[in-house]
């Protein structure tokens, strides 16, 4: 029964605040609107006329769908105010005599009434500080904003009246409010009616960050501390050949929630109010629900949305078991060494690029981090960071984000020199339990030839039995299925339609591209999904994803996140803190 009252909540916010947008469109509603909420007449629980109105009740309605506290403790405190003020106002007969008055009273007592029945279901969390930075946005948003609107005035004030810009900055920051100026005895001011609607969207913006930085997600928990890294480190000791992705898990920006045995963990990263984890939960398949339960009832805690990159097909239907849907996301490129070959006419095109990069006079050396003198690696940092050529920092779900760490050992770098021995370009590969290795990171200096990256991955394929690897993940190709199916005889209109799209984004975003350079390895594919709760929540998951992977950045007080644990904080020396890295998802385009 609390949901469904909490149910009820949510979509008479929704409908009022329909109801506003419409009567701020609709001249004549607008006007019944206004004519029912004036002299001795009311109209129920935030049911006026407006755009701000409509903006303040839609943002209500999604915070009280996302269980806020702090949403339901504003909204229980505003609509007892408003039902204390309706009662008090029936007991004057000319009130009583309205029967809309009597609907009004009894919609908003009933509104009051689920608030106070339904108040267990909301019960996500908000950062503490939230108040505090509402109310500096709130005060020095409205004096900054009624400055401009009243400059606009002034600038615009087609019959200028005594008072100057004093009248002018009045008027202004009362269009702020809604509230308009011959009602407000602002009479002679009369900018256009373009500067009018400017300064209620400026009112309307200024609502929208009030209550965004009012009902913020809380902020997630420390980083990876040293103590769970190596409890990870034992997962994955013994784990670790389940998922090629677990390594990333030691991400030290990321947190990690265990299961109460500490057989099992999930690893994540909350990024604007999304916790989002990726790949695998680590650990014994039999003890991953004793983690998913609890990073599932710490995301609910907080208000975050749960969501899963990169799952593998066996950890998403224990996701699934627990209330989350599943979405292919593409397939990840695995090459099994033993079975790779450069014969045969299928290898034809990569056969020809590899000897012409070879006849060049190229050379690669592999080599385990730990088998890396310091000077060598520190030097082997300062060319990657150089080779990166001011790029953004990018990875999350498929990157490790760092670079030479003592902790890193069992890496393998993969370095190419030129004819005359000077270092081209540089690979970076984790673990992937005992027996196989993920790519990390990529970088090449730009002077190289092409063909650098192709030459080293055969490279490696050709050299792994000599390092004890039998399997290497290269890449996760998005939609693959969607371009080899598309292709197909027979293939359906919207699936080609559907390959023709993608095709279209590929141009700036290398969708196809990267499908066909892992391709060309003749790898196995293995799908990965996105789990999720609601689909209503996709956008905002997809927002998540392009911050955490470096696609899109946010001012850090809108973030809702912290930094991740920084070289100087785990006492790593100055040429091994973290270098910015490429995402691992765009090797393939010759860079």
């Amino acid at each position: 029964m609390g949901s469904v009252r909490a149910g009820v909540v949510v979509w008479y916010l929704r409908g009022v605040a329909f109801v506003n947008f419409l009567s701020g469109v609709w001249v004549s509603l607008g006007q019944d609107v206004r004519q029912h909420n004036q002299a001795d007449l009311f109209t129920p629980y935030l049911l006026t006329a407006g755009f701000s109105s409509g903006v303040f009740t839609a943002f209500l309605a999604v915070m009280m769908r996302r269980r806020k506290r702090a949403a339901w403790i504003l909204n229980l405190g505003l609509s007892g105010v408003f039902l204390l003020l309706f009662a008090v106002a029936m007991l004057l007969p000319e009130i009583r005599r309205a029967p809309q008055n009597w609907v009004s009273f009894g919609v908003t007592a009933a509104f009051f009434g689920a608030l106070l029945a339904g108040r267990r279901e909301f019960y996500a969390k908000g950062d503490r500080a939230n108040p505090r930075l509402a109310a500096v946005v709130a005060g020095a948003g409205l004096l900054g904003a009624s400055l401009l609107a009243g400059a606009l005035v002034s600038l615009t004030d087609r019959s200028p009246a005594p008072g100057g810009f004093a009248r002018q900055w009045w008027y202004g920051a009362l269009r702020l409010v809604s509230v308009s100026a011959e009602e407000a005895g602002v009479p002679g001011v009369s900018p256009p009616t373009w500067v009018d609607v400017t300064v209620n969207g400026m009112s309307t913006l200024l609502v929208l960050a009030v209550l965004y930085a009012a009902f913020r997600s809380g902020k997630a928990v420390e980083p990876l501390g040293h103590e769970d890294e190596e409890r990870l480190r034992e997962l994955l000791e013994k784990h670790g050949e389940r998922d090629s992705l677990g390594y990333f898990s030691l991400r030290r920006e990321k947190s990690v929630v265990w299961s109460p045995t500490y057989k099992a963990a999930v690893a994540y990263r909350v990024v604007g109010g999304v916790s989002l984890a990726s790949g695998d939960p680590l650990g014994d398949p039999e003890a991953w629900p004793g983690a998913i339960e609890p990073w599932l009832g710490e995301a609910r805690a907080h208000g975050w949305i749960p969501a899963v990159m990169g799952a593998g097909e066996e950890a998403g239907n224990v996701y699934r078991r627990h209330g989350l849907d599943a979405l292919e996301l593409g397939d990840e490129a695995i090459v099994e060494v033993a079975g790779f070959t450069l014969e045969g006419r299928a290898m034809r095109t990569v056969r020809q690029a590899y000897n012409r990069v070879l006849r060049a006079g190229y050379s690669v050396r592999i080599r385990r981090h730990e088998e890396v003198p310091a000077a060598e690696m520190a030097e082997l940092v300062r060319r990657a960071e150089e080779w990166r050529g001011g790029a953004g920092e990018r990875g999350f779900s498929m990157a490790l984000g760092r670079l030479g760490d003592p902790g890193d050992g069992r890496c393998v770098v993969v370095e190419c020199f030129d004819a005359g021995g000077v270092p081209r370009a540089v690979l970076s590969f984790v673990p992937w339990g005992p027996r196989g290795l993920s790519l990390d990171l990529m970088r090449r200096d730009r002077d190289g030839d092409n063909g650098l990256m192709e030459f080293m991955v055969i490279e490696l394929l050709r050299g792994g039995r000599e390092i004890g690897i039998t399997q290497v993940s290269l890449n996760f190709a998005m939609f693959r299925s969607v371009f080899e199916r598309g292709a197909r005889l027979g293939a359906g209109p919207v699936l080609r339609l559907w390959r023709s799209l993608l095709g279209f984004f590929s141009r700036w975003w290398q969708i196809e591209s990267l499908y066909r350079a892992n391709a060309k390895y003749r790898p196995v594919w293995e799908p990965r999904f996105l789990l999720f709760e609601k689909s209503a929540d996709l956008p905002r998951i997809g927002l998540a994803s392009a911050r955490a992977e470096g696609f899109l950045e946010a001012p850090g007080w809108l973030s809702g996140e912290r930094r991740g644990v920084s070289g100087e904080r785990r006492g790593l020396p100055e040429g091994r803190r973290r270098p910015s890295e490429e995402r691992r998802w765009v090797w393939g385009d010759r860079r």
